[in-house]
């Protein structure tokens, strides 16, 4: 047995046993992951997979443990490959960053410049995705570390910790009646014209969950993903905003009045998170501390051999 019959049936079961997929994300040939597919079976001495003709149907019973199996074998060649770059090139190499676009726009410029100053051999790569996909990727290895505010801590595979606490806060024009009022409430803003994030971004369902605690239907005009798009069509007015509070705190153009709903929405947690049982090298610790005065090099460690759980912010 060897390391590419692992690879080909990890990413068979990744791909939904589709081995056209699974071929095309190794680069290799479809009749290539079969075969090392079939020798690994027989060199086990138990089917992987359950099939029908040709086309594979489902993990069998034995085929679950093996999978288990190669996920730890498979972690730890990575490991043992982040050692060898630790050691053998000291501070250097890529930080792979999976995030949602409100965290590389608004929150990630600073701490990726303050790393650049502090490691300059270590290159960052930036993966912009929905909370799922952060997580995703992560767990995949695609990336080192996570952030997000969403999704993450659903995740049995992935260590995660809490970085900050932020609100949303409401965007309208100066002029909006609703820029004057002392104390805004659900019930003024839910018949107005909403923009505001996809459900799955950015706190979302905190909003949505607020409205129909009150029994109230929000007029939602315009979804989006990017905090920049929202404010855009504020601007064009075609309704009001609410977005993160991380996207204003900059705001260049300042014809914009911005009101905090945390009262409102309450307080969302962005979280980073990391592949349990993974290897982070010393830029990747630094990061992490760079994010959030809350993360600490001995916190992460402990919290990546299961002594922590959590921590108050």
């Amino acid at each position: 047995m060897n390391l590419h019959q692992f690879r080909f049936v990890q990413e068979a079961a990744r791909r939904n046993l589709n081995l056209t997929e699974a071929a095309k994300s190794l680069h290799t040939s479809q009749p290539g992951v079969s075969k090392a597919i079939i020798e690994l079976e027989d060199e086990l001495g138990v089917d992987i997979f359950a099939r029908h003709g040709k086309r594979l149907k489902r993990v069998t019973e034995p085929g679950l443990h093996v999978l288990k199996s190669i996920e730890i074998i498979m972690r730890e060649v990575g490991n043992l490959k982040r050692i060898g770059e630790q050691y053998s090139a000291q501070d250097s190499g890529t930080l792979s960053i999976a995030t949602t676009h409100t965290q590389a726009r608004y929150v990630l410029p600073m701490p990726v410049a303050r790393l650049r100053e502090a490691y300059p051999k270590v290159n960052v790569s930036l993966h912009q995705a929905t909370p799922h996909e952060v997580a995703r990727m992560v767990i995949d290895e695609v990336a080192e570390i996570g952030m997000a505010t969403e999704s993450l801590a659903d995740y049995p595979d992935l260590v995660t910790l809490p970085c900050y606490e932020w609100q949303h806060v409401l965007v309208l024009p100066t002029g909006h009646p609703l820029a004057q009022k002392e104390r805004i409430g659900l019930e003024d803003i839910a018949h107005e014209s909403l923009i505001t994030y996809h459900p799955s971004f950015t706190g979302r369902g905190k909003i949505d969950q607020a409205f129909a605690t009150r029994k109230l239907q929000p007029r939602i005009v315009l979804e989006a993903i990017d905090s920049d798009v929202i404010k855009t069509y504020v601007r064009l007015g075609l309704g009001i905003g609410i977005v993160a509070e991380m996207a204003m705190r900059e705001d260049p153009l300042g014809d914009l009045a911005v009101r905090p709903v945390g009262h409102l929405f309450g307080q969302s947690v962005a979280r980073v998170a990391f592949k349990r049982g993974a290897y982070l090298r010393n830029f990747v610790y630094k990061f992490a501390e760079l994010l959030s005065d809350r993360l600490s090099r001995d916190l992460i460690a402990r919290a990546m051999t299961g002594h922590v759980n959590d921590y108050e912010l």
